[in-house]
Order: structure tokens, then sequence, then C-alpha cells
């Protein structure tokens, strides 16, 4: 999977993550881990992929902020430092 996201990187693309980051058997926290965060986004897939302890429920936008802890803790950082990296790549990519 990683091999999928560098060649979008490789592109310029950003990658994003969703709900499905924080499921208990997923290899998507080694991909997280492996892709800069200053190439990240978080999304919410919204009404589906919910985060944990949500899953199989209605997701939401304030959800996000489940994702961001996850990409928190993936990559050793604190969610005040992810939140204003990945706003920041939002900003950019959508020229705000």
């Amino acid at each position: 999977m990683f091999f999928t996201a560098k060649a979008f990187l490789d592109l310029g693309f950003y990658i994003s993550f969703a709900g499905n980051l924080t499921f208990k058997n997923t290899n998507l926290r080694d991909v997280a881990k492996a892709i800069p965060l200053e190439k990240t986004l978080v999304e919410t897939d919204s009404p589906f992929l919910s985060p944990m302890p949500f899953r199989g429920k209605r997701n939401e936008p304030a959800r996000t902020r489940l994702v961001a802890e996850q990409l928190a803790e993936v990559h050793g950082k604190s969610l005040e430092e992810v939140a204003e990296v990945t706003t920041g790549n939002g900003e950019r990519l959508f020229n705000i």
C-alpha cells in the first residue's frame, strides 16, 4: 500500500486519512507513519468510515479529531502540531 501512496507523493499529491486509520486491524498506521506530515490531510469520508469508537455509525466532520489523534500517535507528535500541519496542508491545497 505504501508504494501506491509513494507514487502519488512523487507526483506532488497529498495523502488523506479517514476514520479507518483508527481501526484495530489495519496496516494504514504503517503507511501513515511513512508519509511525511507535510503531505498529509485528514478527512471524514462522511457519512462513512467513522473512526473508533463510532465504527458502524454515521460519521460527521467533528470526528476528524480522532483521525488527527491517531496521526499524532503514529508520528510521535502532539495533536496540536498535527492539527497545525494538516490544516496548513489543506489551506495550501485549496488556496485558502
